[in-house]
């Protein structure tokens, strides 16, 4: 009975080491690919909207994030004047709220 279990104690520790490296690779892999598909992307996403804000001037026509289209009107520091509908109704709307430049 002794035996057995001697001889499986040898058997196990005569098995060959692995590498750390070689067992977390796949973790690593897995990390490096949602890099490059979705973290990269998602910043130079913000990069270029924080871009197109900075550049907003008077007479573009924008997008909320609420879906409101309107011109520009006025700019502050904070915030943005923008005319919208067919008569001069205002809205101030913080320069964070633009989605985008509409054409």
């Amino acid at each position: 009975m002794f035996e057995s279990i001697a001889y499986a104690a040898e058997a196990v520790e005569g098995a060959p080491q692995v590498n750390p490296l070689v067992q977390f690779m796949p973790i690593i892999l897995m990390f490096v690919i949602f890099y490059f598909l979705l973290i990269r992307p998602q910043q130079k996403k913000a990069k270029d909207l924080q871009a197109m804000i900075t550049q907003l001037k008077k007479g573009d026509k924008v997008v909320t994030t609420g879906g409101i289209l309107g011109v520009v009107s006025s700019l502050q520091d904070d915030y943005v004047v923008i005319t919208v509908g067919g008569s001069d109704t205002k809205i101030e709307i913080l320069k964070s709220a633009i989605a985008g430049l509409r054409q």
